[in-house]
């Protein structure tokens, strides 16, 4: 991934099983069983303002693990910023993402990840099925640690929700430290007392495939930040040329941050039988755009406005964000709604 933005320091500190638990218990104190009037508890290592769970100013203090010269970063939870449309649906799926795919040594197994999640309140059935079906947020390792990079709406109703968590993922295993990471598909309903995971459903790239230069390109170009499972996407050989030349065109006036590409988004247009741009390769979503948020509140709408005019411009028919424009090529080809609240859509038909 190019040039991640890096983290708030943390105070090393070893994390037993029990402080494990109890302290991602902590993280989200009313993560399934919150309401939208709820207050999210602050946690540290976000800086105030900044829009998003992602800090953006130091390193992470490793951790070391004892008995290996291995080290992995400290757990940061993810907190929401002050504008989110529904912060309690997004506090829900982080903090399960934040459980499942960060555990010390011993507790790396599906019943360990199913008891990580019942630490969060989840009834012991649905913890062990929501474990199960963690795929690539559980890989094999001793240890690993999960920082969300974003989270967004894959889509957003009255009684249902899709929030897409990208994260990276230090492991280790005996004495090597990886990086990795996915994107999941994390589906919600709302009931009487709040947003409750229903199922995952983690992004699969697909194996590297031969590249054109466009998505070496990509991979390449600074500018363009990529998560771990786009950059997947790319290598996959699987995302269209009119989506690779379109980064490389914005990024020539824009240093982006990109969330989803392909995979990890539903297949469908949420909440209806309309087929998505994203899992052909045919779209891209940006949630960071010279690194201002989307969501920000303090994000100037003119960098925004300017952004989404000039994806259009790159031959984008289909581009959604914050803000509603007018003069668009087609009558459709700009839109607005609460899903795209948080970041903005580009999708081509070709």
């Amino acid at each position: 991934m190019a040039r991640r933005p890096p983290i708030h320091q943390q105070r090393p500190e070893p994390i037993g099983r029990r402080a494990l638990l109890l302290g991602t218990a902590a993280w989200c104190a009313c993560a399934v069983g919150c309401s939208d009037g709820t207050k999210t508890p602050k946690a540290t290592g976000s800086p105030a303002g900044s829009g998003t769970g992602r800090p953006i100013t130091s390193a992470p203090t490793p951790v070391p693990s004892k008995g290996t010269g291995a080290s992995l970063p400290s757990p940061i939870p993810w907190r929401p910023g002050p504008s989110e449309v529904t912060p309690a649906a997004k506090t829900a799926a982080v903090r399960l993402v934040e459980a499942l795919g960060t555990w010390r040594a011993g507790q790396g197994d599906v019943r360990g990840a199913a008891a990580r999640a019942a630490a969060l309140g989840i009834p012991a059935a649905s913890a062990a099925k929501l474990a199960a079906g963690a795929g690539p947020l559980t890989p094999s390792a001793d240890e690993a640690v999960v920082h969300v990079i974003d989270a967004q709406y894959g889509g957003i109703l009255s009684d249902s929700a899709s929030v897409l968590v990208v994260c990276e993922q230090s492991t280790r295993t005996g004495g090597a430290v990886r990086s990795g990471g996915t994107t999941v598909d994390v589906r919600l309903s709302r009931t009487s007392k709040g947003w409750r995971v229903t199922s995952l459903h983690p992004a699969d790239p697909g194996p590297a495939g031969p590249l054109g230069a466009s998505a070496k390109a990509v991979l390449a170009q600074p500018r363009i930040e990529l998560p771990p499972a786009s950059a997947a996407d790319v290598r996959s050989g699987k995302v269209h040329e009119s989506v690779l030349r379109a980064m490389l065109r914005l990024a020539g006036d824009y240093r982006m941050s990109v969330s989803v590409v392909r995979s990890g988004h539903p297949l469908d247009v949420f909440g209806t039988d309309r087929p998505s741009d994203h899992p052909p390769g045919r779209a891209f979503d940006v949630w960071r755009i010279d690194g201002h948020p989307v969501v920000d509140p303090a994000t100037s709408r003119g960098l925004i406005t300017g952004f989404m005019r000039a994806a259009a411009a790159t031959g984008s028919y289909n581009v959604g964000g914050p803000v509603q424009l007018s003069g668009g090529a087609t009558a459709n080809q700009f839109f607005s709604d609460a899903t795209h609240h948080d970041h903005v859509h580009i999708g081509f038909r070709a």
